[in-house]
């Protein structure tokens, strides 16, 4: 059977999001939302893009191999069932 893969993909899944979803409440994501509403009416937000530091950097980086766990994790438990299934 291909259950076990599959609640092994629905649980890292679920882990992966609660970890980001911490991550985004502790930095500070979610904060003034009134805000932010009335950015998109705003004219003349033309600034210069801030220097990303070496944290932002590895944060980056961090999310992209998260991504592509995620994918791999996805083709993964595709596969395996398929083969498993068939």
């Amino acid at each position: 059977m291909y259950y076990p893969y599959f609640l092994a993909y629905m649980i890292s899944g679920f882990v992966i999001s609660l970890i980001v979803l911490i991550w985004a409440l502790r930095n500070g994501q979610f904060k003034d939302q009134q805000r932010a509403r009335f950015l998109p009416l705003e004219e003349g937000l033309e600034t210069e893009p801030a220097k990303v530091s070496k944290i932002g950097k590895i944060e980056a980086y961090a999310l992209i191999v998260l991504a592509s766990l995620g994918l791999f994790g996805t083709a993964a438990t595709l596969i395996f069932s398929l083969l498993k299934g068939g």
